[in-house]
């Protein structure tokens, strides 16, 4: 009796030690929890959609890539705390840039982007003066290729590995317990290579793309390669794509234009519903259906419906400007509303034929009618996440105007530095310039644009003799740009108090 009880009693303990290392396992591997925010300017800047899930990186190997590549950061200074050679912007006290989130996610920390990274930038006086973070403004520093070729390349490379890898990150701070060191991170590696290696075959078209620059992004082309587009029949029409990250602002009066029928949205005009949208943007911060957090996505989507656009911070000669007032009026009103919080008009939110405009046409042409039907099936079976509202259109969508000033470069391409260089024939418009400073140019409402260098980094040089890049079109007597030199000026300085 006392052997069959000892036996029990060891089965016993046995079985409790069982339970007590599932829970601890269930605990770590099972728990899903994003890094949360009740402020919404931080949950806008820090806080997860839920992409983590699907495309998260494991956080100290994201904090590793900096000093195992640093070959692949030409740009890199002493001081950056991380990305900041791919103008990724760091606020103090925090370890990782603005527009990237955490959550804990099968046993691990796991970071990935979200809204802010392609929405905030900074502004700045002078060169010596302070920057000031802005919500909600393109992000016309962050360089998207660059990141994709550079924190990927590093991360497909044949040095990041367990060996290399560990040391480092345990260097960098990381506390790794055993099943860290000889378990998870090692699976964690090998992992992320084959996510990487995957999605590096899916975008694979930037590489023969030319170089984007900072505040650009190539939006449909990325969406082919959910569809597993045949790039080898693709047309050279259709491979580039490249459009300047738009502003976010007023979301709530974008909903509806004068003749009561929705907005048209995106550069081209190619979807009506705020609410798709946002959900489109969504899925390409990696939060697909599966995995997206909603709750998350509606805090942002409803504090967008009335985040207002920055009032214009330099000094304003408002006499100048009550002059502008009726020449604006007279020649932009009707496609891009009465004031910058006024957004009515007869053509404001409506297509605008490229035959009209006589702009870049290359990213109107890259977005195919066989793409928007392919949207239509997305995730088809979710009627709640289904696309429905995408179509081809003929032309580019005239826009409201709020916040204009933080707007540049300008055209939906960002080839046109400045509004004044905007306002003139296109013969006479800048055929290169530098992008990426944050420096701001108060007499030609734009960012400098004539420096090689900010923040002792060199900037991009922007050729607008590149494909995808020309600044031709919204010319002529409607368009303002043969007014006189007073008027533009007037002009000018009105869409400061936008």
């Amino acid at each position: 009796m006392g052997k069959v009880s000892k036996g029990k009693l060891i089965l016993l303990l046995m079985l409790c030690l069982l339970i007590i290392a599932g829970l601890y396992l269930a605990h770590r591997f099972l728990t899903d929890r994003a890094v949360s925010y009740d402020n919404i300017e931080m949950h806008f800047k820090y806080g997860s959609l839920g992409g983590e899930r699907n495309l998260g990186i494991p956080y100290w190997l994201w904090q590793a890539v900096p000093h195992l590549c640093p070959e692949l950061l030409p740009d890199k200074r002493p001081d950056d705390s991380g990305l900041e050679a791919l103008g990724m912007l760091y606020e103090p006290g925090k370890s990782l840039p603005v527009g990237i989130s955490t959550r804990r996610h099968l046993g691990l920390d796991r970071v990935f982007m979200n809204c802010a990274v392609c929405h905030t930038s900074t502004v700045r006086a002078s060169t010596d003066a302070e920057p000031k973070l802005v919500l909600g403004m393109p992000a016309n520093r962050f360089r998207l290729m660059q990141f994709e070729k550079n924190f990927f390349g590093c991360m497909s490379s044949q040095k990041f590995n367990r060996a290399n890898i560990i040391p480092l990150i345990i260097s960098l701070g990381a506390d790794l317990d055993l099943l860290d060191r000889y378990l998870v991170y090692p699976i964690a590696i090998w992992l992320t290579q084959e996510r990487l290696a995957l999605l590096e075959a899916r975008l694979g078209f930037y590489k023969q793309q030319p170089e984007w620059g900072p505040g650009r992004v190539d939006t449909f082309n990325a969406a082919k390669a959910v569809f597993n587009w045949d790039w080898d029949r693709a047309t050279r029409e259709e491979m580039i794509g490249t459009a300047d990250f738009p502003s976010i602002w007023n979301q709530g009066l974008r909903k509806q234009r004068d003749d009561g029928n929705a907005m048209e949205l995106h550069w081209d005009g190619n979807n009506d519903t705020v609410e798709e949208r946002n959900l489109s943007a969504a899925f390409g911060a990696g939060a697909i259906p599966t995995n997206i957090d909603h709750a998350a996505l509606s805090r942002i989507e409803d504090w967008l419906l009335t985040l207002p656009a920055p009032a214009y911070p330099f000094a304003i000669d408002n006499a100048l400007a009550r002059q502008g007032k009726p020449i604006y009026q007279q020649y932009c009103a009707d496609c891009h509303g009465k004031s910058g919080r006024d957004f009515s008009g007869t053509y404001v939110g409506h297509v605008q034929p490229i035959e009209d405009i006589a702009t870049d046409r290359w990213r109107l042409d890259s977005y195919t009618r066989e793409l928007a039907q392919n949207q239509a099936t997305l995730y088809s079976t979710s009627e709640q996440h289904r696309f429905k509202r995408f179509r081809k259109t003929n032309g580019y969508a005239n826009m409201p105007l709020d916040g204009i000033w933080l707007r540049a470069p300008y055209l939906h391409n960002g080839s046109i530095p400045n509004m004044r260089d905007l306002l003139t024939p296109a013969a006479q418009r800048p055929v290169q310039f530098y992008r990426g400073n944050d420096v701001y140019d108060q007499r030609n409402l734009g960012f400098v644009s004539d420096e090689t260098h900010a923040y002792a980094r060199p900037l991009f040089l922007f050729d607008t003799t590149v494909d995808g890049n020309g600044n031709q079109g919204h010319e002529g007597a409607k368009y303002g740009t043969l007014l006189s030199s007073q008027q533009k000026d007037a002009l000018i300085e009105y869409l400061k108090t936008f």
